[in-house]
């Protein structure tokens, strides 16, 4: 089974926290975005991927499974 990360980008505050807990799967770059840099997070990702999920202030990052 896969998991898709799915961003709501207008909720998104770019704040980091996500990119602090998976910096292989978030990037916040210069130009104040964030970025997905692993749509499909790979089975060794998904551990800090489903911990960033629920500490998004926002709640902006959710997972789809697909």
């Amino acid at each position: 089974m896969a998991f898709k990360i799915e961003v709501n980008f207008d909720a998104c505050e770019s704040n980091g926290i996500c990119m602090d807990i998976a910096p292989d799967v978030f990037e916040v770059r210069d130009d104040g975005f964030l970025y997905i840099l692993q749509e499909y997070p790979s089975a060794e990702a998904m551990p800090r991927v489903e911990e960033a999920v629920p500490r998004c202030p926002t709640q902006a990052i959710t997972l789809v499974e697909e």
